[in-house]
């Protein structure tokens, strides 16, 4: 009986185990490879903006990533977000992905909910309905909204993301307008002649509507604040232009029968404030009316440098505004008025004084306003 029958039965099985691990190894490799492509090469080739809504899945995130061609494979995505311990860390938003982000760098964006930068704004001074009218036309925003109590907005820019309600976008709006207000209440000065946040925001907005140079606000809230003391109509364009046109842009003077009819916000007719803002003030203007400049200004009128000339009597006043008709001729801007009905001079002859300082219609009005 012959022996070593074996060493050819296992020279036999070698070659082929030899094969297979051979071949296990090039289809790891190949594997492997293929993954690396699938993970770290270069994705999209242009930017490419992708919004993810709130409760989105990572499946649900991985197929709007691969319908877009940002990244190859959805399923890739969702393993590799489930093996690196991701898939609770995705955040919804809009994002904008780079050109050439692999899949990998697309993740860690997610993760980090680095979405893109979104801001709507509404510029200070706009009334409520035009804030509205902005939030209407922002682009990615979603729903309607109804306009405001006036001056409860927060003029200011503000982040949102693509898909969200312009009600959610509004609700920050108006809890910033709340917030502001009752921060800049505790630093008011003493002996203001108003004692709520709303006549104080009633008088910014006034301010607002008067001046669009941030270093003339305390001096104009000033004039306005000594009126009051006095018991002076304040005597604002503005708050006619409002009683017209509730702050919709006249597209030319004021004319002298608008000044002397009667409405709720017309400071030349009513005593005091009116009766509700006539716009939205930012944060400078509400701060300058609660500390307003120390002088004893009562008027003012342009410069014809896009700010104001101030004086604290009717006569000094007079002069300012002849030596801004020099400058101007015919006004179309607006500020404190030419005039004061509660003066001496004009007590003795108020026809006289209105006509020799506006013209029958429409009113060169004297007042200085980049609004």
């Amino acid at each position: 009986m012959k022996r070593g029958g074996g060493e050819p039965t296992k020279r036999s099985l070698l070659g082929p185990l030899m094969g297979l691990f051979g071949g296990i190894v090039l289809l790891s490799l190949a594997l492997a490879m293929f993954s690396y492509s699938l993970l770290f090469a270069p994705g999209p080739r242009a930017d490419t903006e992708v919004t993810f809504p709130r409760g989105m899945s990572v499946a649900g995130m991985g197929q709007a990533l691969e319908k877009q061609g940002v990244i190859r494979s959805s399923l890739v995505f969702r393993i590799a977000a489930k093996l690196g311990g991701h898939s609770k860390g995705l955040h919804a938003g809009t994002y904008l992905f780079p050109k050439g982000a692999s899949l990998m760098t697309v993740l860690k964006q997610i993760e980090d909910a680095r979405v893109e930068q979104t801001y709507v704004t509404i510029p200070e001074g706009r009334t409520s309905a035009q804030a509205v009218r902005v939030l209407m036309a922002t682009q990615g925003l979603t729903g309607d909204v109804d306009v405001p109590p006036e001056g409860s907005i927060l003029p200011e820019s503000y982040l949102y993301q693509r898909g969200e309600t312009r009600q959610a976008v509004l609700d920050r709006m108006l809890q910033a307008g709340r917030k502001t207000l009752d921060e800049l209440w505790l630093t008011r000065a003493k002996g203001l002649p108003f004692s709520t946040r709303e006549q104080a925001l009633i008088l910014a907005s006034v301010v607002e509507r008067e001046t669009g140079k941030p270093n003339e606000r305390p001096r104009v809230a000033a004039v306005f604040v000594n009126r009051l003391r006095k018991g002076m109509r304040l005597e604002s364009d503005p708050t006619v232009i409002y009683g017209i046109s509730h702050g919709e842009p006249l597209g030319r003077g004021l004319l002298k029968t608008e000044i002397e009819t009667p409405t709720p916000w017309n400071t030349y007719t009513n005593s005091g404030l009116p009766v509700t803002p006539i716009g939205n003030p930012g944060r400078a203007s509400i701060a300058a009316v609660l500390n307003p400049a120390k002088t004893e200004d009562l008027y003012f009128v342009a410069d014809g440098t896009g700010g104001h000339v101030f004086a604290a009597t009717y006569e000094q006043h007079l002069a300012n505004v002849a030596h801004w008709r020099e400058i101007e001729g015919q006004v179309n801007h607006y500020s404190t008025p030419a005039y004061d009905t509660n003066s001496a001079q004009a007590a003795a002859s108020p026809t006289g004084a209105i006509a020799a300082l506006k013209p029958s219609a429409p009113a060169v009005k004297l007042r200085a306003s980049t609004h």
